[in-house]
C-alpha cells in the first residue's frame, strides 16, 4: 500500500500531466482533470487523438509538454502504462500516479510499477487522487472513509 508521504509529493506538484485524459467531456477522467484545475494545479492534458481538452492544448506524448512536468497522472488502460511510463521517464518526470477507481486495475501495471520502483521514479500504484485533494465531494469522503474503516486508506509513515 502507498503511504501518505508518496501521495502528498505527488500532489505538491502544482503541474502535471494527465495522460490518458478522455475527449469525452463525461468521461471520470475529464471530471478528475477539472477537479485539478478548480483546486489550482495546471493540468496538462496528454492524447494523442486530441488537439485540446477543455481548451488547453493538448499533447500527444509527455516528452512533448514545455515547460517540462515533473509529475504525470495516469488514466491509460492497463496494457498501455508501460508505454506512458516508458514516455515519462524519456521526459524525466520523477512522480507518476497510476488511477484506480473503485473496482478494477484502472491504470496500474504490475511490470510499469517495477519500472518506476527501480528506476527512481516515486510511485502511487493505484488510489483516486480525488480522495486526497482538498475538500473532496462527498462521495470521495465516503470513499476515503469506507477504505479507513477497512484499513485500507494510505498511512503515514509513521504509522
Amino acid at each position: 500500500m502507498t503511504d501518505r508521504k508518496t501521495i502528498d509529493e505527488f500532489l505538491a506538484h502544482r503541474r502535471l500531466a494527465v495522460v490518458g485524459v478522455s475527449r469525452n467531456p463525461r468521461d471520470f477522467s475529464r471530471a478528475v482533470f477539472r477537479e485539478f484545475e478548480k483546486q489550482g494545479y495546471d493540468a496538462v492534458p496528454v492524447n494523442p487523438a486530441a488537439a485540446d481538452v477543455e481548451g488547453k492544448r493538448c499533447f500527444a506524448h509527455v516528452s512533448e509538454i514545455e515547460p517540462p512536468v515533473k509529475a504525470a497522472l495516469l488514466f491509460t488502460p492497463g496494457d498501455r502504462t508501460e508505454e506512458a511510463v516508458d514516455d515519462c521517464a524519456a521526459a524525466h518526470v520523477d512522480h507518476i500516479w497510476m488511477h484506480r477507481g473503485a473496482g478494477g486495475r484502472g491504470a496500474v501495471n504490475d511490470r510499469a510499477v517495477k519500472f518506476c520502483e527501480t528506476h527512481g521514479i516515486s510511485v502511487v500504484p493505484g488510489e483516486c487522487p480525488l480522495m486526497f485533494l482538498g475538500h473532496p465531494a462527498w462521495f470521495h469522503r465516503m470513499h476515503a472513509f469506507v477504505r479507513k474503516l477497512k484499513g485500507q486508506y494510505p498511512r503515514s509513515a509513521q504509522h
